[in-house]
C-alpha cells in the first residue's frame, strides 16, 4: 500500500485540535471499525463519531462525519465497547449522576451498531436501573462533510454539507452531492429537529425499571451504483473452517479473520451470468476496493478454504489486465493492475493516481503463480483453460516490458512522474534503500519480484505443458537465467556472511539494505539449500525477529524506525510469507518462531490485527505498539491466520498428481489440534494432530495422504 502521507510518531492517542492536525493522515488505532464492505464506519471507543477519519462511509465518500450522542447538562461516561463480527459492535455509557442515591450507576446508554451495504443501523437503549424516576432530554447531531476518502486520508479539512429536512413529519435528514445521496431517519421521531445544525433532541422519562429506545437508519448511495457491488451474505466463496486447538488464542484469531474477509467481500458487476465473480477488498479505510497485489496475496493464502475466491480474483483482474501502452496509468499490454478508484485520486499537487492505475510491478507475476497454485488446490481444468491466454500474456510482459533496463531483471520506474517512486509491495517513497541510508535511485529491481518471476515462470511453464500449449521449456529456460543472473548480482556480504539486496538500483548496483524481503525468496525456487539456510538464520535474527513478527527493515540499519511504514515496522502478511517460505524450504523451527510471535501480536490487537504495526519488538513491552494509520481490518493481514495455519500443518495439495501433503511441523504447540471443513479439490478437508505430533487426516476420495 501507499502511505501517501508520513504519519509523525506520537506519545498518546488523545487526537490534537483540528488546527494541528490538519494535513496529517488521521489516526486509526483507537478506532473501532465495523464493515460491510462497500460501506464501513469508524469511530471512538465510546461510539461517537466525531472527527479526524470517523465516519460512515460508502464506496470512498463519508456519508457521515459525526453522529453523536449528549444529555444536557449530564455527562455521558464510556464503560465498555466490543465488536460482534466484524459488521456489529456495541457501546456502553452511564449518564453520571442521574437517578443515582448511591454509588451506583443507574442510568445507562446502549449503543448498538450494525453496518451493511450502503447502511448504518444505530440503536439506542436508555435504561434506569435505579430507584427513582428521571427526566432528561437527550440530543443526537448528525452532520456530513461528504468527503472523498484521498481527502480524509490526506488530512483535509472539508466544510460542513448543510441537510435537509424531507416530508417525513420531521424525523428525517438528508444529503446530496454529485449524484451521491445521504439520507438519515429516527424511529420514533424527534421531539424536536434543528436541520440546519442536524439536531435531533428527544424528551425522555423513566420510571424506575423502564428503558426507552431509538432506532436510526442512515442510507448511503450513488445515482449509478456502486463500483464493486456487495454480495449476497450468504454467497461466501469458501468453506469456513473452525479451529479447536489446545492454543484458544489461535482458534480466536482465525475466528475473527473469517468473520473479516467475509465483509471484505465485493464483486465484479462486469462479470457475465447471475453470479458475479467476487475478490476481497484490501482493507478498511484507505484501500476498500481492488487492488491487483492484496487480492491476489489473499486468495492465494486462502486456497486451503477452496479455489472459487481464486477464480473470482483472477477473472476480475484479467477482464480489466492491460491492453494499450499508456505512460499516465502505466498500463502496458498483459500487465495486471495496482488498483481501481471511482475517480482520480489527488492527493497532493505531486501525487495523483488516474481511476485505474498499473503501477504496480509484482501484481503480474502473483496473478500466474496464483492460477498456478488455484490449478493445484483444484481449480477445474477448463476455468483454468479459459485464462490461459491472460497467463501468456502476462509471461511475454515479464520478458517484454517488465525488463526496463534490458539486464533480464523485471523492474519499474514512475513513468507519470505524479504515481508511486515505489512500486512493489513496500511502495512508501523511502521503503528501498542502501545500507547507509541514501534512497535507491530508479529503475529499481527489488529482490522479492525477481523470486516472484522466477515461481511465476515455472508455474506458468507447468500449466503450458499439462495443457498442451507451446512455450514450456522456453519459459524453464527463461526461470533458470534469472535465478543465475540473481546469483551473480543480488548477493552482498557482511560481518554476518552473505545474503541478497533489497534491490538494484538504477546503476545496477545492489541497494544492500537488510530487510524482511528475505522471506519473499524462501520456498520460491529460486534459492539453493544452502542460500535459504542463510536466510532462514538471518530471519531469525534479533535484528528482524521483533518477537512480535518480522521487521521490514534491520534495526541495526541507517534510517530504522520502528514507526516506519516499510524501514522498520511489522506487516502480518508480509512475517506469514515467511513462515510458510521457511516451511517450504525446509526451516520449520525458525517458521514456529515467527509464527509465535504473530500470535502473540494478535492477541495484543483482540484478534484482528492491522495492516501493519510499529517494530519496537518484545524488549519494549509484552503488548505490539500500534501503527497509528494502519487499516484494521486488512485482508492480506486477517488471511496471514489461514496461511499460518497452513504452514503449521505443512500442508501442500497436487490435486492433478493426485496427492495432498501433511507434514505437521510445528502444529505441536498448539496441540492437540482439530481443524474441520478445509477444502482441496472441491471435497472437504479435516486434520487433527495429536499431542505427540501425529497426524489423522480425512480427505476427498481420490486423493493419496502423503504425511510425515
Amino acid at each position: 500500500m501507499d502511505s501517501t502521507v508520513k504519519t509523525p510518531d506520537t506519545n498518546g492517542s488523545v487526537t490534537p485540535p483540528p488546527a494541528v492536525t490538519e494535513g496529517l493522515q488521521p489516526f486509526l488505532h483507537d478506532a473501532v471499525v465495523t464493515l460491510y464492505a462497500p460501506s464501513f464506519v469508524i469511530s471512538r471507543a465510546d461510539g461517537a463519531l466525531d472527527g479526524g477519519a470517523d465516519g460512515f462511509f460508502h464506496g470512498d465518500r463519508r456519508a457521515l462525519s459525526r453522529l453523536t450522542v449528549a444529555a444536557d447538562g449530564i455527562p455521558l461516561a464510556p464503560v465498555g465497547h466490543g465488536l460482534r463480527g466484524a459488521d456489529r459492535a456495541d457501546f456502553r455509557s452511564i449518564l453520571r449522576g442521574l437517578g443515582e442515591v448511591t454509588a451506583d450507576p443507574a442510568v445507562a446508554v446502549h449503543r448498538r451498531r450494525t453496518t451493511a451495504a450502503g447502511r448504518l443501523g444505530e440503536v439506542l437503549e436508555v435504561t434506569n436501573a435505579g430507584t427513582q424516576s428521571v427526566r432528561f432530554r437527550l440530543t443526537v447531531t448528525a452532520t456530513t462533510d461528504l468527503a472523498t476518502m484521498e481527502q480524509v486520508k490526506s488530512g483535509r479539512l472539508v466544510g460542513t454539507a448543510p441537510p435537509q429536512a424531507t416530508n417525513s413529519g420531521g424525523s428525517e435528514l438528508s444529503w446530496a452531492d454529485d449524484g451521491f445521496a445521504v439520507r438519515l431517519t429516527s424511529e420514533p421521531a424527534p421531539d424536536a429537529l434543528d436541520v440546519p445544525a442536524g439536531r435531533l433532541s428527544y424528551d425522555i422519562a423513566l420510571d424506575p425499571g423502564a428503558s426507552w429506545t431509538v432506532t436510526l437508519d442512515c442510507t448511503a448511495a450513488y445515482a449509478d451504483g456502486d463500483q464493486f457491488p456487495a454480495p449476497p451474505a450468504d454467497a461466501v466463496p469458501w468453506r469456513t473452517p473452525v479451529l479447536r486447538s489446545a492454543d484458544r488464542s489461535l482458534d480466536r484469531w482465525l475466528e475473527q479473520s473469517l468473520a473479516d474477509l467475509d465483509r471484505l467481500r465485493l464483486t465484479d458487476p462486469r462479470s457475465p451470468g447471475d453470479r458475479p465473480d467476487q475478490f476481497l477488498a484490501a482493507g478498511a479505510p484507505w484501500f476498500l476496493t481492488l487492488f491487483g497485489r492484496d487480492s491476489l496475496w489473499a486468495a492465494r493464502m486462502l486456497l486451503p478454504l477452496g479455489t472459487d475466491l481464486a477464480a473470482g480474483t483472477l477473472r476480475t483482474l484479467a477482464r480489466r489486465q492491460g491492453g494499450v501502452t499508456d505512460p499516465v496509468s502505466e498500463e502496458q499490454p498483459g500487465k495486471i493492475l495496482h488498483e481501481v478508484r471511482r475517480g482520480t485520486s489527488a492527493y497532493s499537487d505531486t501525487f495523483s493516481l488516474p481511476p485505474v492505475y498499473y503501477g504496480t510491478v509484482d501484481a503480474t507475476p502473483l496473478w500466474i503463480t496464483l492460477l498456478h497454485d488455484a490449478w493445484r488446490w483444484g481449480l477445474g481444468p477448463e476455468e483454468v483453460e479459459r485464462m490461459l491466454p491472460h497467463a501468456e500474456s502476462a509471461l511475454a510482459w515479464m520478458r517484454d516490458q517488465g525488463d526496463a533496463g534490458g539486464d533480464g531483471f523485471l523492474k519499474y520506474v514512475d513513468l507519470s512522474g505524479r504515481g508511486l517512486a515505489n512500486q512493489g509491495w513496500k511502495d512508501s517513497g523511502d521503503s528501498i534503500r542502501h545500507r547507509d541510508g541514501r534512497l535507491a535511485r530508479p529503475p529499481i529491481a527489488l529482490c522479492e519480484v525477481q523470486a516472484y518471476a522466477y515461481e511465476a515462470a515455472r508455474g506458468g511453464a507447468a500449466l503450458l505443458r499439462s495443457f498442451g500449449r507451446p512455450g514450456a521449456d522456453e519459459w524453464e529456460e527463461w526461470a533458470d537465467r534469472l535465478a543465475a543472473r540473481f546469483r551473480e548480482r543480488f548477493w552482498v556480504e557482511d560481518e554476518r556472511g552473505p545474503y541478497p539486496a533489497v534491490a538494484l538500483d538504477g546503476d545496477g548496483r545492489p541497494a544492500d539494505s537488510v530487510t524482511s524481503g528475505f522471506g519473499h525468496l524462501l520456498g520460491t525456487g529460486l534459492l539453493n539449500h544452502e542460500e535459504s539456510a542463510l536466510l532462514a538464520s538471518r530471519l531469525s535474527g534479533g535484528d528482524l525477529d521483533a518477537g512480535h513478527g518480522l521487521r521490514t527493515m534491520s534495526s541495526e540499519a541507517v534510517g530504522f524506525n520502528p514507526y516506519g511504514y516499510h524501514i522498520g515496522s511489522i506487516w502480518p502478511h508480509d512475517t506469514a510469507i515467511a513462515v510458510h517460505g521457511l516451511v517450504r524450504s525446509g526451516f520449520p523451527d525458525a517458521a514456529a518462531s515467527l509464527a509465535d510471535g504473530l500470535l502473540t501480536a494478535s492477541a495484543g490487537f483482540d484478534a484482528r490485527l492491522p495492516e501493519l504495526f510499529a517494530g519496537h519488538g518484545i524488549e519494549a513491552g509484552p503488548r505490539p505498539a500500534p501503527y497509528p494509520a494502519s487499516c484494521r481490518p486488512q485482508a492480506w493481514a486477517a488471511a496471514s491466520s489461514v496461511l499460518v495455519l497452513q504452514s503449521a500443518l505443512g500442508l501442500s495439495a497436487d490435486v492433478p498428481a493426485g496427492t495432498l501433503t501433511v507434514t505437521p511441523g510445528f502444529a505441536g504447540a498448539y496441540g492437540p489440534l482439530t481443524v474441520t471443513g478445509l477444502q482441496v479439490g472441491g471435497g472437504r478437508l479435516d486434520i487433527t494432530v495429536r499431542a505427540d505430533g501425529s497426524a489423522e487426516v480425512s480427505a476427498p476420495e481420490g486423493l493419496t495422504v502423503i504425511s510425515g
